[in-house]
């Protein structure tokens, strides 16, 4: 198990992108969370193992509708998600 803390930079705020991660990590084996921060950049918190968190970022910053809102993205290896059950968006 992974874990992961991504920050996504662009025009990533008011464009559905935190109902549309949540929908896309349906399709992984990932849990965490995504919220708005006050900058206007999203943070997103996900674990699961390597391959699944890999391919669901990929899909988020390459495949996704989303993909061309995001105009940086920085990742970061956190501790493992502790108390997290499925993909939720945070207030």
């Amino acid at each position: 198990m992974i874990a992961r803390r991504v920050i996504f930079e662009g025009r990533v705020q008011g464009v559905g992108f935190r109902y549309t991660t949540k929908d896309l990590a349906k399709g992984f084996e990932v849990c965490g969370t995504v919220k708005n921060l006050v900058d206007g950049n999203v943070e997103l918190e996900v674990m699961g193992e390597r391959e699944e968190v890999e391919a669901f970022l990929k899909e988020i910053a390459e495949e996704s509708p989303l993909a061309h809102n995001i105009k940086g993205m920085h990742v970061k290896n956190i501790p493992p998600l502790e108390g997290v059950k499925g993909f939720t968006i945070e207030r």
